[in-house]
């Protein structure tokens, strides 16, 4: 019988895997990777944004497979209805009666591919999802499998059929990735797989269900100081209140500050950070390493800051180098 620590580390090693499976397909993109197993890990939604291109969607269905997960790809579009996302009734004509036929999102993964392309009302169909892990169909309600990801590609709400995505749902995502381009040296290994048309786009199942649930008992168990919980908190408030930390560059440019969520997905997420790193124990670079990804879509900017041309991560920079952590 395995010890409690040996475990842990069997559970690091088949992360590491992950990557390497991943990896063998996707060229760099380990921030992103990175970022999506910490959503994985605490039972939380991802929103990826940047231009076409980029792997987003490539990432997302490869380390699907290298997961033991269902998996469903939804390509968001104009026309899209509600029902193509959740299900509809349909009538059987040899029962005579109604007959609920599920859709798409009963899944383990779902890859919302180009969410901002489809109106508000195909959004919202996402919330009940998202929210309460279950879809009413009807007069039907239904709990989704465990585990249940959403996990959302975006692009820059400034591109041409965009829409942007409602506050309440923006919100109910853990973390919003921007996703970079990659380098020269990456990009030319990009070239030169894709060039290959033999290339080989399978990965090897490394995680199960079993495993994912193990992993978030263990991230349960990372400790986290009260001096860092407090640091948390006084981060998040200074959004709100950032003349009373002194912040006068927030409250020129920031119209509403972090829900409570981002108090509540920032400890989350620093703990996952720390468990993927090697340790037991939240240090304060694990918070801050994470802070841009879990507040940059919960703090909105006026119309000041769209005009001086002042981005939420450039607030966040402020905040980290000017909340001190009290011991």
């Amino acid at each position: 019988m395995e010890t409690e620590a040996e475990q842990i580390h069997i559970h690091r090693e088949k992360v590491n895997k992950v990557y390497e499976e991943v990896g063998k397909v996707v060229v760099g993109q380990q921030y992103m990777v990175n970022r999506l197993l910490i959503g994985l890990f605490t039972n939380s939604h991802v929103l990826l944004e940047g231009v076409p291109g980029l792997a987003k969607t490539l990432t997302v269905s490869t380390l699907a497979q290298a997961l033991h997960l269902d998996f469903q790809r939804i390509q968001f579009t104009p026309d899209l209805l509600p029902a193509d996302l959740v299900g509809t009734m349909i009538y059987n004509q040899k029962k005579s009666e109604f007959e609920v036929k599920k859709g798409p999102i009963f899944a383990n993964i779902i890859l919302a591919d180009e969410i901002n392309r489809s109106p508000a009302k195909v959004q919202s169909a996402l919330l009940e999802a998202m929210q309460e892990k279950s879809v009413t169909i009807g007069e039907n309600t239904f709990t989704l499998d465990k585990p249940f990801l959403v996990l959302a590609t975006q692009n820059p709400v400034e591109q041409e059929g965009t829409y942007p995505l409602p506050e309440a749902q923006v919100d109910r995502f853990m973390m919003k990735v921007k996703v970079d381009y990659p380098s020269k040296e990456q990009e030319l290994e990009i070239m030169r797989r894709i060039s290959n048309m033999k290339f080989d786009y399978t990965v090897e199942t490394v995680l199960t269900k079993e495993d994912i649930f193990a992993i978030r008992n263990e991230i349960n168990q990372v400790q986290i100081g009260e001096s860092l919980e407090r640091y948390i908190i006084e981060l998040v408030y200074a959004t709100r209140k950032p003349l009373e930390y002194g912040l006068k560059e927030l409250s020129e440019y920031v119209q509403f500050g972090a829900s409570p969520r981002a108090s509540i997905n920032l400890n989350l997420a620093s703990r996952a950070m720390a468990y993927l790193e090697g340790r037991n124990y939240v240090i304060p670079e694990d918070i801050k390493a994470i802070a841009k990804d879990v507040m940059n879509h919960r703090i909105l900017l006026n119309y000041e800051a769209e005009a001086d041309n002042v981005e939420t991560n450039d607030l966040i920079d402020i905040l980290l180098k000017r909340i001190p952590i009290n011991s």
